[in-house]
């Protein structure tokens, strides 16, 4: 009995220090994971690794520290992977086929926007986001229909169909558009294509506004749902102009971002989440013009700076990353035997260009592009895509999820939980 008894004592005392440890975990408040609520997906279309070496040791030339590598803003961010970039029908994609996958999760066809192989829709993370009450942005430097900031919001059957893929931006309701205007204005075949175009975008309830005066302007009277386009109303539906050729009054990505984060930032709200496209380091690179390569990456990390420093100054809730749809050019740092290469003339094409009277197009035409890239001692394979894998660079919360070797389908993926959304089902 006694021990009966004894034993009895035991088992009291245990349920006590249970109970008593239990309370006491109750209590503890339990940390959650960072959730990242402000999101900057920064493509860089067609930047390869050797896009951001030239690109940095272009940098330490013109400091003066060569040999050497002066880093871009977004190198230096603490976390880096790689992504391989295969379509489903290539393993060399195309634009809209990677858009598609950073998109959705899912790979496609090339020449396909926001569809599966067999053409039937698929539906985009930033719909899914949209609905759960985050606010998106949207913004390029080249056409806002062209085939990267497409595959955020459109589903075509063809990259190319431009006057389909504008109607639709409006429709998707997202909450700022910005960057070069419609290219679908400019389709032939269907009567008052612009007309059709704006139209839809008015009874869709944004407003339209031409630099930055105007955006600011326009959102002091209210406007609910924006498009920033650049102040030059004559040519507003053609890219942004290229760096070499910019005018002090032209819109640049920076400045689109800057007003993005304007719009879009309430403390109060549920976060949002913008894809800002450097969409013209890929039309350099198809025209195998380095200077351009150069100017339009280093242009990029402009605006990536205006997000760095907003993470700065609210880094437990923000998450950058920065990566590639594709490489182009098959650009090499060497060209011939030896081992160096030699930049110092880039300033001179870049002189050339900027002024009144030669533009990108024509300094093209009369000058083969090659003969600067010979000149350096800098090498490409080809005028279009290669299939090699591209950079990802990231940092704050839950950046480490970015690191290491992974699928272009695995970024819209790692977005959608690092936002605290679980897993992307599409």
């Amino acid at each position: 009995m006694k021990f009966k008894r004894v034993l009895q004592n035991a088992f009291l005392c245990l349920a006590a220090i249970t109970f008593v440890v239990s309370a006491s975990y109750a209590k503890t408040p339990v940390k959650s994971t960072p959730k990242a609520k402000y999101v900057f997906f920064f493509i860089g279309d067609g930047m390869g690794f050797a896009h951001v070496a030239l690109t940095e040791a272009y940098l330490a030339t013109e400091h003066g520290n060569v040999p050497g590598s002066d880093p871009l803003c977004f190198t230096q961010f603490p976390v880096m992977g790689m992504a391989t970039t295969y379509s489903y029908s290539n393993m060399i994609t195309c634009s809209s086929a990677a858009a598609t996958a950073l998109a959705t999760g899912h790979k496609t066809r090339n020449n396909i926007v926001g569809m599966g192989p067999d053409s039937t829709n698929l539906r985009q993370f930033t719909y899914f986001l949209h609905d759960a009450g985050v606010k998106i942005g949207i913004m390029t430097t080249v056409t806002i229909d062209h085939a990267t900031p497409a595959g955020f919001y459109a589903h075509s059957a063809d990259r190319d169909g431009y006057y389909d893929i504008a109607m639709q931006l409006p429709k998707s309701g997202f909450d700022f558009f910005g960057g070069g205007g419609f290219d679908g204005v400019n389709n032939k075949k269907i009567s008052n294509a612009k007309k059709n175009i704006y139209d839809n975008v008015a009874k869709c309830g944004y407003t339209v506004a031409y630099g930055v005066d105007d955006y600011k302007s326009k959102k002091a009277a209210g406007a609910k749902k924006m498009i920033l386009f650049q102040p030059d109303t004559s040519r507003v539906n053609d890219i942004l102009p290229y760096v070499m050729e910019r005018k002090p009054q032209d819109l640049t990505l920076k400045q689109v971002v800057e007003s993005a984060i304007d719009f879009l930032y309430k403390p109060n709200d549920k976060g949002f989440f913008m894809m800002c496209e450097g969409g013209k380091i890929d039309w350099a690179a198809h025209d195998n013009d380095m200077a351009g390569v150069i100017t339009e990456t280093m242009d990029m990390d402009e605006a990536i700076k205006v997000a760095f420093k907003f993470y700065k100054k609210h880094p437990k809730e923000t998450l950058i990353i920065v990566t590639a749809d594709h490489e182009t050019g098959g650009l090499t740092l060497g060209r011939t035997k030896g081992y160096t290469f030699d930049l110092s003339g880039v300033d001179v094409t870049l002189k050339k260009v900027q002024n009144d009277k030669i533009t990108v197009d024509n300094y093209l035409k009369q000058e083969p592009v090659d003969s600067l890239s010979k000149a350096a001692n800098i090498g490409w394979t080809t005028s279009s895509h290669t299939g090699g894998a591209v950079p990802v660079f990231a940092v704050g919360a839950c950046s480490q999820m970015f690191s290491g070797r992974q699928n272009n389908t695995d970024l819209p993926k790692k977005i959608y939980m690092a936002m605290g959304f679980g897993e992307l089902k599409n």
